[in-house]
């Protein structure tokens, strides 16, 4: 997968970013599945809620909807930020 220089790891963001979803580092299949199907798409804009007190696990908002992943999922999630204008 090519992806742009830009380009971090959810786990990265802070809270209150704004990013688009690029795609999946390489990384457990079934973990990409599961994220899959629950909204976590390329092209999808998401939004950091809220860290646990050690980072782990990380509240997103994604199409409408509160979702919180551990860092290991947050890991495998390419992301580009979007900057506030």
């Amino acid at each position: 997968m090519n992806l742009p220089e830009n380009t971090q790891k959810l786990s990265q963001l802070r809270i209150g970013q704004n990013a688009l979803i690029l795609g999946f580092y390489p990384g457990n299949k079934a973990y990409r599945q599961k994220l899959l199907a629950m909204g976590l798409t390329p092209g999808v804009q998401i939004n950091i809620q809220r860290l646990a007190p050690l980072g782990d696990p990380m509240e997103v908002k994604v199409r409408g909807y509160s979702l919180s992943l551990r860092k290991k999922e947050c890991e495998l999630i390419a992301v580009e930020v979007i900057q506030a204008r």
